[in-house]
C-alpha cells in the first residue's frame, strides 16, 4: 500500500512539474501573453504611424500647399520676393 502511495504521489509530483515549469506549461503561457500584448502595442503604435503617413502621402499629392509647407518647415525656403525674419533669442550669462 505504500508502494502504491508513494508511486502516485511521485506521479503527482511529476505532473504538476511538467504543468508549471515544463515547455508549454503555465510559466511559458505567461511569458507568451507578455510577448503578445507587447507585440500588439508595438502594432498600435507602427498602425498609427502608417496613418500619418498615408495622410501626408495624399496630402502631398493633392496638390501644392503641402509641398510648399513642407518646403519652408523642412528645408527653410522662402518665395520670390518675401522677406525672411530670423530671431534669436539671448541667453544670459550666469
Amino acid at each position: 500500500m505504500r508502494w502504491l502511495i508513494g508511486g502516485l504521489l511521485g506521479l503527482f509530483l511529476l505532473l504538476q512539474y511538467r504543468l508549471w515549469f515544463a515547455e508549454g506549461g503555465l510559466a511559458e503561457a505567461n511569458r507568451l501573453q507578455v510577448q503578445l500584448e507587447e507585440a500588439e502595442a508595438e502594432k498600435a503604435e507602427l498602425t498609427a504611424r502608417n496613418e500619418a503617413l498615408t495622410q501626408e502621402v495624399i496630402a502631398l499629392q493633392g496638390g501644392t500647399e503641402a509641398v510648399e509647407r513642407n518646403a519652408r518647415e523642412n528645408l527653410g525656403l522662402i518665395k520670390e520676393g518675401e522677406v525672411y525674419y530670423q530671431f534669436v533669442e539671448e541667453h544670459e550669462a550666469p
